[in-house]
């Protein structure tokens, strides 16, 4: 792992990826993702080792601590994108019933709260939390994009997600 990160050395990884590819794939199995998606994504995994490899430091991880975090957290990250609920299918035909205007009107006042309180966050903190919600982006995707550590996504996204919910209720 040494030789990828300092040298970019593709034979070192190669032995990498034929050593950890397999142990990705049934780790992944194991946590109930079906065979064709393990492959992809141990594939997806072993990319991030050679495209990360320069974040990996021996005296905080061994080598398979680092690509085995990876692979949980791409897992987790599929998980979530498996959950999503699909939008509800929506009845256009028939009836035209008119909203309740009382509804109309309460939910653009929350829009309007809702927008003074994303004003009120600070820039990196509004980005973010645009990004997740309006983009519908994971927090892994918005770390690749962005370039900022995944953790550093997380803590801004939760501390934004507080200051929303205090400003809200």
């Amino acid at each position: 792992m040494v030789a990828v990160r300092d040298r970019k050395d593709r034979a070192a990884f190669a032995q990498l990826f034929r050593h950890f590819a397999p142990r990705v794939k049934a780790f992944l199995m194991k946590a109930g993702t079906e065979a064709a998606l393990a492959e992809d994504c141990a594939q997806d995994v072993l990319a991030t080792v050679w495209q990360k490899a320069h974040l990996f430091d021996p005296s905080r991880a061994s080598v398979a601590t680092w690509v085995f975090t990876i692979a949980r957290n791409r897992r987790i990250d599929i998980a979530r994108r498996d959950r999503r609920p699909e939008p509800e299918a929506l009845d256009w035909g028939g009836d035209s019933h008119e909203p309740d205007q009382a509804d109309v009107f309460e939910a653009a006042q929350e829009t309007r709260r809702l927008t003074e309180a994303l004003s009120t966050l600070p820039e990196a903190q509004r980005a973010l939390v645009a990004r997740a919600f309006y983009g519908d982006l994971s927090h892994s995707e918005i770390a690749a994009e962005t370039g900022l550590p995944l953790g550093t996504i997380k803590s801004r996204i939760r501390l934004a997600l507080d200051r929303l919910r205090t400003r809200m209720s």
